[in-house]
């Protein structure tokens, strides 16, 4: 079954592409194993995936150690400033920056570590409560205090649609993100590669409206237990 959600969250992927005239190899999944199997991630691996996320530190460190070394780990949730020293050198991508303090705590813990720490400045686009995250319009004044943190590298931005079946709405979300994106590109030399946004129920807007990274569970491996 798994090899089939897969195939099928590929082809959606490519017909989103298509609808948007965009390259499908310029999209990658990385695929949400929270709570999921160990059997079942080692399946999605030996069918090519490569990119695994998760949202707990100590969930991720432990799949980490059993499963193969070149597995690419991406840490999804929210981070509390405890759990950075662990993190760092495991992860090769933070996407949810979302606090200047947490900012300046992981500065610490890699320069101590002498490290560079590749992350994403996570925005709330649908401006919801529940959801963490910088406001679109503090995000460069946050920018101008990120770069001023010497191991830390800005890769591009992270949001989560909002919860809602109003696929306008989901729409403006992502698409403000590629905006702030265009309008941050102009402001600060950095690299800006990444939009990561799109999950299981929302991923084709994402791709129409520029998302590069794909951060799937359901999709993939059904519904948690």
């Amino acid at each position: 079954m798994l090899t089939r959600q897969l195939r099928e969250v590929k082809e959606r992927v490519d017909q989103a592409c298509r609808r948007s005239k965009r390259d499908p190899k310029q999209i990658k999944l990385v695929l949400v194993t929270k709570e999921v199997e160990m059997s079942r991630i080692e399946q999605a691996y030996e069918l090519g995936i490569r990119d695994f996320g998760e949202n707990r530190v100590r969930e991720l460190l432990a799949k980490a150690e059993q499963l193969p070394k070149d597995i690419q780990w991406h840490f999804i949730g929210s981070l509390q400033t405890n759990k950075i020293k662990s993190l760092i050198g495991r992860v090769v991508l933070i996407h949810s920056l979302d606090r200047i303090e947490l900012a300046r705590e992981i500065e610490k813990e890699a320069a101590k570590q002498d490290q560079t720490v590749d992350l994403l400045i996570q925005v709330n686009t649908s401006r919801e409560e529940t959801k963490h995250g910088f406001k679109p319009e503090e995000v460069e004044t946050a920018v101008s205090e990120i770069i001023k943190c010497g191991h830390l590298n800005v890769r591009g931005l992270m949001t989560i649609g909002p919860l809602t079946e109003d696929q306008e709405r989901i729409r403006e979300s992502f698409c403000s993100l590629l905006q702030l994106r265009d309008r941050l590109k102009q402001n600060f030399d950095l690299d800006w590669h990444y939009l990561s946004m799109g999950m299981s129920s929302d991923f084709e807007i994402a791709v129409e409206e520029g998302a590069n990274l794909l951060r799937i569970g359901t999709a993939v491996f059904g519904p948690r237990l």
